[in-house]
């Protein structure tokens, strides 16, 4: 009976590693499929010991839910999203663009920071937020995205592997040492080993990729968020802004950068430029020319900057905007309502063509407002409240998420896909440095556990309102906690049947009498090609039992294979599948697969290659 049972294990195992390859059903109704088989295999065959007591019990297979691993990955990805909701992050990213280094100098700078940020928080919302900087540098130094790109993903990942919170896989590892009876990992237990491995791989990323790296432009002309294309928009100056009493330099106004000011209109007054030593005051209409990003970082520095000027309706402005839950205008940050900026295009049917934007009744009918218009045949010259609207205009317009969607029910508009994005809440910023960092250094100083710093800290983040219980919520990725919850569910199987030391056992036997060492290497090559095609997480969480297996059979540390697990599992470069950040980097570099196969490959090589020479000095074989 136990031989069945093991070897229905083993079956279910490899259908679902196949399923996880090929993601013919997915992955999330993937893993719950393997917990419900689970489940019901135990219960009609269930794994008895000698004194006739089961093995495993349902609680053992659904124990991952509640896994401390698993709950601080979950927690860790509320902390990240806080830290890019509050654009806590956008100043080191801009600094980083210094006018003292070279765009190549600057390529390499960002990528170390990148592999240095990935070490503490989660690798995905950093490289979101270093693509448009990369695009710029790279731009700046004549290169091709396809030959940036990749290395942003691949810094990242490097990164990761270096601590116990670099990357979910690391915690997940050293969750099921703790499942099997061993101590866990300490906050830095891998990192000189991971270093040694991490150094060799960013001389590659950095210098030798953006070298080999296919040079692909783009055949056609993206509609990138933030792109080069300016918008007319227009702003009255307020009572307390920083635009009050600022004097022009040089003809620019230090508060709105990258904008360019086409003419500032001062009661019957219009004063156009250049503007020497021009002093704004309050109520001046500025007519704006600028990117759609540089309106969003003017709109998130100065919130109700935008608001509607006096000829539009600036009373029933206010009291509209307070129906959108502000107490002022200019203080919609404090409140739980999410704003975002969204560009729409004029329907060529649409009732309002030939209409002035203040005609529109936008601000009554859709209470959200109009922040810039765009013409693509040509620059408008004219206050933006006066331009008569065409078919084709594109408009960007701030307002409340439920709001902006409900234009998309709207025939008049066409909303723009993937042009909707998120107003950082700035003012939060400095909070949610301060809750990070106490949450970091509280957690490698070993003064709290990894879990309890990470709870604490996303509680934090939500109870100082940087970012919401919706938005929380959001940010836990469902196919990462099924994904665990099935690989840990497994883990307890192949342990009770005996699956895990079989296969242990088999491989040894293949391998004959090589020692540790080579057993170790090939273990590593095994565990770091099956990343690429499985899920990280799944991987490490996998051989996890078969690696403590093969340390009880060569009589060795099982944290020496686990580490083997981290770095491997880490290696996930040969596929754009192998790791999430592969994924977003793609459309931007314009890559195919092939690309990631051989920039990747000899990546994954030259680790293997390097853990192989040091493994033995490190760990004492």
């Amino acid at each position: 009976m136990a031989d069945l049972q093991m070897a229905l294990t083993l079956l279910l195992t490899a259908a679902v590693v196949v399923l996880y390859i090929t993601e013919w059903i997915s992955i999330e109704l993937t893993s719950l499929g393997v917990l419900s088989v689970l489940l019901l295999l135990f219960q009609v065959f269930p794994v008895v010991g000698p004194d006739g007591a089961p093995l495993i019990s349902p609680t053992d297979l659904l124990k991952g839910f509640a896994n401390p691993a698993l709950i601080t990955v979950m927690a860790l990805l509320v902390v990240g999203e806080a830290l890019v909701r509050t654009g806590a992050l956008d100043g080191l990213a801009q600094a980083l663009s210094h006018p003292r280094l070279s765009p190549r100098d600057s390529l390499v700078v960002v990528l170390l920071v990148v592999a240095l940020l990935s070490a503490f928080l989660n690798n995905t919302p950093i490289v979101l937020i270093f693509i448009p900087i990369i695009q710029a540098l790279a731009k700046q130094a004549n290169l091709a995205n396809s030959r940036v790109m990749i290395p942003l993903s691949y810094a990242a990942v490097l990164g990761g592997m270096t601590t116990v919170i670099g990357s979910s896989t690391n915690l997940l590892v050293s969750s099921a040492l703790i499942e099997q009876g061993l101590p866990g990992f300490d906050f830095f237990e891998f990192t000189p080993m991971a270093l040694v491995l991490v150094i060799p791989g960013l001389i590659y990323v950095a210098l030798v990729l953006p070298r080999i790296l296919p040079d692909r432009v783009p055949t056609v002309d993206e509609p990138r968020i933030g792109g080069g294309k300016q918008f007319i928009s227009q702003l009255v100056v307020p009572d307390d802004s920083p635009l009050n009493g600022e004097r022009a330099v040089a003809g620019v106004f230090r508060s709105l950068p990258d904008i360019t000011v086409r003419m500032v209109l001062r009661g019957e007054r219009t004063i156009v430029p250049p503007f020497d030593d021009i002093v704004l005051h309050a109520g001046d209409l500025l007519v704006l020319a600028a990117t759609r990003s540089a309106l969003a970082e003017a709109a998130a520095g100065h919130p109700g900057l935008f608001h509607p000027p006096r000829p539009y309706g600036l009373d029933r402005a206010r009291d509209r905007l307070r129906d959108m839950g502000t107490d002022e205008v200019r203080d919609d940050t404090e409140g739980a309502t999410e704003h975002v900026l969204i560009e729409v295009m004029v329907n060529p049917a649409s009732r309002l063509i030939g209409r002035t934007v203040a005609q529109t009744g936008f601000l009554q009918q859709y209470r959200s407002i109009i922040t810039g218009i765009q013409r693509r045949a040509r620059m408008i010259r004219a206050k933006m409240v006066d331009i008569r609207l065409e078919a084709g205009d594109i408009m960007l317009v701030l307002g409340r998420e439920e709001d902006v969607d409900r234009l998309r029910q709207d025939r008049d508009f066409v909303v723009l896909s993937g042009t909707k994005g998120l107003l950082p809440r700035r003012r939060h910023a400095g909070t949610t440095q301060l809750i990070f960092l106490a949450a970091v250094g509280s957690a490698a100083l070993g003064i709290v556990p990894i879990t309890v710093a990470a709870v604490v800290a996303a509680t934090a983040m939500v109870g100082t309102r940087a970012i919401n219980l919706r938005q929380a919520g959001r940010a836990i990725d469902r196919k990462i906690l099924l994904v665990v919850v099935a690989a840990l569910g497994l883990g307890e199987a192949l342990k009770a049947t005996g699956g895990a030391a079989f296969v242990a056992h088999g491989l040894i036997g293949m391998m004959g009498d090589v020692g540790p060492t080579a057993v170790l290497s090939v273990f590593f090559l095994v565990v770091a090609l099956f990343t690429n095609i499985l899920t990280n997480n799944a991987c490490a969480v996998l051989f996890i039992p078969i690696g403590i297996g093969l340390a009880e059979e060569l009589g060795m540390e099982p944290h020496v294979f686990a580490i083997t697990v981290v770095l491997a599992a880490n290696c996930s470069f040969a596929s754009p599948v192998g790791y999430q950040t592969n994924l977003l980097v793609m459309g931007p570099g314009q890559y195919q697969f092939g690309d990631f196969v051989r920039a990747g490959l000899p990546l994954l090589l030259l680790l293997w290659f390097v853990y192989t020479i040091v493994a033995p000095m490190f760990f004492g074989l």
